[in-house]
Formats: C-alpha cells, structure tokens, sequence
C-alpha cells in the first residue's frame, strides 16, 4: 500500500508542476480549447497543423519506447527466469541447503550468477522463507518479503513492487529427488535496469522524432503563409461574418453598392443597385458606360473621383452618391460607390426645414413684438418680423380707440362697424400701392377682411385677380395692386380676450409662391400670439392715461400769488408710468411761503393716488403753520398709518400698495427776515444760486424716508439775500440708469454755475431741463426754482406793547397812524377794532414780551404775539352774555384770522383785503 500511494503521488507530479486536481485539470482543457479562437483562419490552421504534426511524433515515440519496453520486460522475464532454473537445477543445491552452513556454500555461487546474468539479485532460501543468500548479507537469515508459496508447482515469473522498485522476479523451486521442495531460488531484475535499456534507444528515437517535427512545422508554416494571404489574416467567425454581410450588401441592404475595376468595368453590383439604376441582366464585367446610365454619373463611377453625397439623376429619381477609392484599404485598384435614394427625403427635408423656420419665426415673434408698452410701435414691430420671412407686404390696421387705450366696439372694421386705421406696413419694396399708414378703411362682409373679422379666423385669397368681391370694393386700388404684381393674400383677424382690436394683412409679390392652407394656419398662430402683445400695450396706454390725468389733476395747475417768491416750476411724467412727484407752494399766514417737493415709491394709479393724499396732507398740515421738522413727523406718523391699514387689509400678503420709501423737502421763506427754514425726509439736496452767481447745495440734516420712523427729523435755518434762487428737484432729475447721484449732482451744480447771474427762474428752469432731462425719462422729474424777495422797511411796523391794559390805547393809535402814514386811512376803524381786541386779549390773557407788528403788501396783516401757548377760541355768545364776541368781530372784520405757535409763544393775525367792503357791518348781531 506505501509503495502504490508513493507512485500515485508521483503520477500527479510531472516536471516539478503540480497539475492540480480533476477542477484544475477542466480548466485547462477549457483553455486549451479556446485558445485558437481569437487568431486568424491562416493561424489557426497552423496551429491545428502543428498539433497534429506533435500528436504523430509523440505517438510514434510512444509506440517506440512501448515496443521497447515490451522487449526489455520480455528479456527480463528470460533472463530472471533463466538464471532461477540454472541455479534451481545446479548440481548439490539441495545438499548446500541442508548442509551446516548453508549461506557459505550458496552466497558466493548467487552473487557470481547474479553478476554474471545482470541481475539485481539472485536469493535462495529454504521452504520456510528464510534467506541463506542476499546481495544484502545484512538480509540473510530474515524470512522473505511476500507470498512464495505459489512457486512450488514449478518456475513462475511476476512484476511486483518491491523496496527498490518495480521489480521482474522468477522463483523456481529447489526439489529433492522424492520431488519435495527443499527451497527456492528467486532471481530479480527492477524497472531501472529494464528503462535503461529504453534509455540507451532514447536519442536516436528523438532525433527521428525532431527531423519529423521539424518537417512537419516546415509544412504547416508554409500552408499557414498561403492561408493568412488568402484570408488576409481573417479568423473563422469573421469570415461568417463577412460572407452574411456580403450577403446581406448584394440582397438585403436598402442602399445601393456599386465596386468598378481600375479598368472601369463593374466588379459587383447588389439588388439595390440593380433597382437604382435599372442595370440590365449580368451587368458585372462590363464597362460602366455601356450599361445605359446618365452619362455624368457614369464618368462619376469610371472616374474613380471621391465625392460624398453628391445628387444624379436616374430615371425620375435623385440619388446621393458616395464614391471612395478601394486600393488604400487593401483592395485593388478601383472604387466602391453607394446609391441613396433621396427623393422622397428631400420632399420631406424641404417640408421639415418649412416648419423650423417657421418655429424660428413665432419664436422671434415672441421676442421681437411688443419689446415696448407702446400701441403703434407694437403694431410696426409686428409688421416688420412677417417680411420677408412669411410675407413680402405686410400691414396692420387698428381700430382708433385702441391706439387711445379703450375698447373698440363690435363690428370693428366691418361696414356695419367703426372703421379702422392703417396704423403699421412693412415691404420689401418701398412703391407698392397698398394705402399709405394712416388711411381709414372698412370691409365688406364678401371681402377675405370681411371674413376674417366675420368669422374671427384667417381668410385665404390664393389668387387676387379672382377674388371677385375684393377687386369690386375699390377697383382702381385693386387694379393697381394687381399690376403691381401683388396676387396673394391672407387677412387674418387681430383679436384678445374677445376683443376685435383690427386685422392684420399679409401680402405676396411678383415671383413668391402663392399662400397655401399650410400658410393660413402659420398666420392664424402668429397674429394670434402678436395680439396679446398689442392688446397689452392698448391697456397700458388706458391705465397710462388714466394715472397721468389722475396725476396732473392731483398737481397743481399753477403757482399761487404772493410776493415773497418769483416762481417757475416743470414737471415731466416718465415715459414707462406715471409715478409719484410732486410740489407745491402754499402761502402762509404773514406773506410767508411753504415750498414742498416730494417723491412717491413706484408708477401707475397706484403711485399717483397716494402722491395725492400725501400732497392733501401736506396742506391740510400747513394749515397748522407747523415747524417743517413737526409738519414732516406728522406725515411721517400718516403714512405709517397708511401702511399699516393696507397691510392689514392684504393679509400680509405682500407690500405691493405700500408706500414706505417716499421721500418729501417742505421749506419756509419769510420775506420779512429773509429766513428760510427747511427739514426733509430722504429727499435730495436742494441747491442754492446766490446773488454773485455761486452755487451750493444746502446742507440739510438726513433724514429717513417716510414711514421709515427710525430718527427724528431735523431742521435748518439760513437767511437768503434777495435775488437768490433755491431750487427744489426731485430724484428723477439727477439720476437715471446711465447716470449715478454724483454725477447727477456734478453736472447740476455745473449747470447752474453758467446760468446768468439775473437770469430768471423761466430761464434757469429751461436751461436745467434742456441740459439734465431726456426725452422719454424713466422717471417723473418735477423741478421748482423759486427767487426770493425781501420786504422793505416801509411795508413793516412793528411795537412793544407793556404788560399794561392803559397802553392798549396808545398803541392803537399807533397803528391807526401808521395806516394813514400807508393810505390806508379807509382801513382804520377795522383795523383799530381788530387790534383793540387783539391788544387786549394778549395784555388780559397773555405774558411778556408782547408785540404788534403791521404788514402791508397785496392784504393787510395784523400780527400780536406774546409768551404765552394757550391760544384764543371763538365762541358764539348769547343775546344775555356780556362778553364774548371779541373773536367774533375779528373774524368778521378780517378776511383770515388764525394763530400760529413759535419757539417763545404764540402770534394772532388777522388778514384784510386792501377793498373796501360796503356794509360790512350790516349783518352783525350788535
């Protein structure tokens, strides 16, 4: 059992290699077998070659050392049997086996047989197996390994393995003349003598062996270089391959292939092609000239010339034609041509290429028309991206309350309707006939215009000179038309949201293809798509108007008069929507005059509506005669007011009507000091032109916009010579989008430096519009420029009057002296019952210091002032009171009466026209 498990592993060991096991051994095979696979046929084939050349010689070789072996084992057998028998049989064997000492007697005589026959050993032994003679005398007289038994019948020879190998032995037995057995002779000879016998014959079997292979490879190569030139290096699966494509190219391929000789004679030719051309029956080896084809295209495949889609007839048909040369890829000389038949892809071509343009076309018509919010401009834009991409004439006509912004009537452009305008044309050529822009019209109901506005669809009138109905509306026009060279027409209605707001007319000249159905459908899309841009900017032209009548209404429609200011004012609304500016001048109690310019967040109704109310509260505040910081806090609390009111109603929804962000510069003039007292709230500067000509911006303390509430405002006071000018703007002046505040302000500082030193306000305003103000601004621009007086000193009188009611009377007659000194001697009475009152309420009533002061200009004004807040307030006595009526007869005599606060008290005045009012006192109660 050790000695058959040592030789299985060494079966499983060649070479030093282990060849694994039966999974290892499958993987191989696996590979073996797929790995000619990717080679060419011409390799292949030598592979296959040499392996059948190898297979042979290893066979044969095989067979040799077989036929050796065979004959080594046969001599073995001989020789060991030969050799037993000798020695079996040899004179006194069996006396030397049952002698005293045997192993004497019989050793030698067995080594000198064993060496003498080659054997590697000769052993004798008695019939109990034990050793009288072994090549190893370590081994006589120990009992044989295995069974011996099987030889007493007589010589017989085995293969057995023994400790030195695979082993030939022959036992025969020792017999005693009664024929008992008195031992046994075995003589042996192992594998390696018996291989070394094959191993001597080995080199002249293998040198037969390589002169076979070397002969056999020298073949297979040979073979193997005319294949790979056959096959140019091809494998198996390519050549199937080719052989169902060449198949599929002569009988299954929808493209025709043409392969012409160098010589000009066709090599091949599929069924496509015989199709194409109409070849005749076995055209192949024929000049291509003489198979009946178009001359031009049979120079093309003779020639050999490379073209690639080049268009031929054949027959009624249009073919693309590739040629390319066959030599550079390995073939002979010639070339190989393909046949497309492009009839019907061209017809679909052109069609596909018709719809992409006109795609590009209402894609340019969304991005082209209506680019402004202007009605005509709109209209012209639509005009001029139909020519001459869909029409060589186009026109566009729009009823005239849609150029207003209003809605146009049922029936527009119809004879039973308003008519319509021709608001827009666009042609190619600038003599046609068609009615001039501007010409009014109206169609029939048989007219392709009739029907269109009828029907509310595209009317098509292929051929003009048929169209009967239109050439009877106005015959000269249309015979003009006609021999213009006009002839086709398609009218299609121009209407939104249900609205016929005119029609648009596209025209088609001289050589142009008539308009088709196709082209009526196009023409419905585009107009219909250009309405809403025109309608569009026919409800911003309504919402425009409106909030540009709301807002001039809102603005004042002139300057008040008074004489502390010459005024001169200009206002320009943008050009987008209306927005928010304003300014006023309001004249105040003692010949002062409040100046206020302010900007409102936005356009439209929206920023119109709110300039409004905040212009209202700016008046109704000036009625107070506030400080312009107080007055400026009270609109700034009112729009806070505002926003928080329209928040809540929105829902918090958005800030889309709020009006945070306004802006407002309110200033009072007092001509009598020359003091001027401003406060703003995030509005600009206002500018200051001084006498000698020099020009600075005021510089009033910041304040936040309105309704911001964040600081408190502040004002400044400055004392203005007379003869200067301030000038009040608003932000739309000094900025725009191409135009920063900086640069705004530099270039109005520069010029108001070249204005003339006494140059009006008329002029100065001229001169900043001209300069600083674009035609069609982005934003409203209001400009005030306002140049100051000062009173004389004959037109002021003014007295201390003591805490005292005995000075009231000399006071007054004070007063009644300087009216006579003035003229005014008619005025006395009603100024001296006026000024008692007064007087005497301010001495009663009041604190030091006291004052009276007169002025007189267009009115009469009588102004008492002491220390003291707590103003006067009109009642209406009963017929039983005693007092009382004071206030009442002031505000009887005098034409205005009120009271105003200042930093140190309070002044009452009174105000009279410079008339005499007969029976004035007519109507009183006393």
């Amino acid at each position: 059992m050790g000695t058959a498990r040592m030789h299985e592993e060494r079966g499983r060991t060649v070479g030093g290699r282990d060849l694994g096991g039966p999974a290892e051994h499958h993987s191989w095979a696996r590979r073996l077998r797929s790995w000619p696979r990717g080679r060419s046929v011409a390799g292949q084939t030598f592979l296959w070659l040499l392996a059948a050349v190898v297979l042979l010689v290893v066979a044969a070789l095989a067979a040799l050392v077989l036929q050796a072996q065979h004959y080594s084992k046969s001599d073995a057998e001989h020789r060991t049997a030969a050799a037993a028998i000798a020695v079996s049989q040899s004179p006194g064997m069996v006396q030397a086996l049952e002698s005293a000492h045997p192993s004497a007697i019989l050793q030698p005589r067995a080594e000198q047989t064993r060496k003498s026959a080659g054997l590697d050993y000769v052993v004798i032994y008695n019939s109990r197996g034990i050793r009288y003679t072994h090549p190893n005398p370590q081994l006589i007289g120990k009992h044989v390994l295995g069974p011996y038994e099987y030889a007493r019948k007589g010589p017989s020879t085995v293969t057995i393995a023994t400790p030195l190998g695979l082993t030939v032995d022959t036992t025969a037995p020792i017999k005693r003349p009664d024929g008992s057995v008195a031992g046994f002779v075995s003589a042996g000879i192992t594998a390696e003598h018996v291989t070394g016998v094959v191993n001597r014959q080995l080199p002249v079997l293998l040198g037969g062996t390589a002169v076979a292979l070397a002969l056999g490879m020298a073949g297979a190569t040979l073979a193997r270089r005319r294949l790979r030139r056959q096959t140019h290096g091809l494998g198996p699966s390519e050549m199937t391959r080719m052989y169902e494509h060449h198949h599929a190219v002569l009988h299954a391929a929808r493209e025709g292939v043409l392969i012409v000789g160098g010589d000009g004679r066709l090599i091949l030719a599929n069924d496509e092609a015989r199709r194409l051309l109409d070849l005749p029956p076995e055209p192949e080896g024929r000049p291509v000239q003489d198979l009946g084809l178009d001359p031009k295209l049979a120079g093309l495949l003779a020639s050999g010339r490379v073209v690639t889609d080049e268009v031929h007839l054949a027959g009624d048909r249009l073919l693309a034609v590739n040629n390319r040369p066959t030599e550079p890829y390995g073939g002979q000389p010639g070339s190989v041509a393909t046949l497309r038949d492009t009839t019907e892809l061209r017809r679909l071509a052109g069609q596909a290429e018709l719809a992409r343009s006109r795609l590009q076309l209402l894609y340019d018509a969304g991005m082209r028309v209506g680019t402004t919010l202007n009605v005509v401009r709109t209209a012209q834009e639509l005009a001029d991206v139909a020519v001459p991409r869909f029409a060589d004439f186009a026109t566009v006509e729009l009823a005239d309350p849609v150029l207003r912004g209003d809605e146009p009537p049922l029936g527009t452009g119809t004879v039973r309707g308003l008519q319509i305008r021709r608001t827009a044309a666009s042609g190619i050529r600038d003599d046609h006939p068609l009615y001039p822009v501007g010409s009014t019209m109206s169609f029939a109901s048989a007219t392709p215009e009739g029907l269109s506005l009828d029907t509310g669809r595209a009317v098509l009138a292929a051929d003009l000179s048929q169209a009967h109905a239109w050439r009877s509306r106005d015959p000269e026009s249309s015979d003009a038309i006609l021999s213009y060279g006009i002839h086709s027409l398609i009218s299609a209605p121009l209407q939104a949201r249900g609205l016929v707001l005119g029609m648009v007319n596209f025209w088609r000249f001289g050589d142009s293809e008539p308009f088709g159905d196709d082209d009526v459908s196009f023409a419905d899309e585009l107009v219909a798509r250009a309405a809403i841009a025109v309608d569009n900017a026919r409800r911003f032209t309504r919402e425009h108007t409106m909030a540009e009548t709301l807002q001039r209404s809102l603005l004042p429609r002139g300057v008040p008069e008074q004489s502390a200011l010459d005024l001169a004012y200009r206002y320009r609304p943008a050009h987008r929507g209306v927005g928010g500016d304003w300014f006023d001048v309001i004249p105040l109690p003692g010949f002062r005059v409040a100046l206020v310019v302010g900007d409102v967040v936005g356009h439209g109704l929206h920023a119109a509506a709110t300039m409004g109310r905040l212009r209202t509260a700016v008046h109704n505040f000036s009625t107070l005669d506030l400080p312009p910081d107080e007055l400026i806090a009270h609109v700034d609390e009112l729009v806070a007011r505002i926003d928080q009111d329209e928040a809540a109603m929105e829902g918090e929804e958005g800030d889309g009507g709020r009006i945070t962000g306004a802006t407002c510069l309110y200033a009072i003039y007092d001509p009598v000091s020359g003091r001027c007292t401003m406060a703003r709230a995030g509005h600009p500067f206002p500018a200051l032109v001084r006498p000698d000509g020099g020009v600075e911006f005021v510089d009033l303390p910041a304040g936040p916009p309105l309704g911001v509430g964040t600081l408190p405002f502040e004002t400044a006071k400055l004392r203005l010579e007379a003869g200067s000018r301030l000038v009040l703007y608003t932000d739309g002046l000094i900025e725009n989008r191409h135009r920063d505040l900086e640069d705004g302000l530099t270039r109005l500082h520069s010029c108001l430096s070249r204005a003339r030193t006494n140059g009006s306000p008329e002029e100065i305003c001229t001169a900043v519009f001209d300069a600083m103000v674009q035609p069609n601004p982005s934003d409203d621009v209001a400009l005030l420029v306002a140049r100051t007086h000062l009173f004389a000193p004959d037109q002021v009188a003014t007295w201390d009057v003591p805490h005292d009611p005995a000075a009231v009377s000399r006071v007054r007659s004070a007063c009644v002296g300087q009216l006579t000194a003035w003229g005014l001697e008619s005025f006395s009475f009603t100024t001296e019952l006026i000024l008692s009152e007064l007087i005497t309420n301010a001495v009663r009533y009041g604190t030091e210091p006291i004052h009276v002061r007169l002025l007189r200009d267009r009115t009469l004004v009588c102004e008492v002032s002491d220390g003291s807040s707590t103003a006067p307030h009109l009642r209406y006595a009963a017929s039983t009171d005693e007092g009382g009526r004071g206030l009442y007869l002031v505000a009887q005599l005098a034409e205005r009466w009120g009271t105003r606060y200042t930093e140190r008290g309070k002044v009452i005045w009174t105000e009279q026209a410079l008339t005499t009012t007969p029976g004035l006192f007519d109507a009183m109660p006393f």
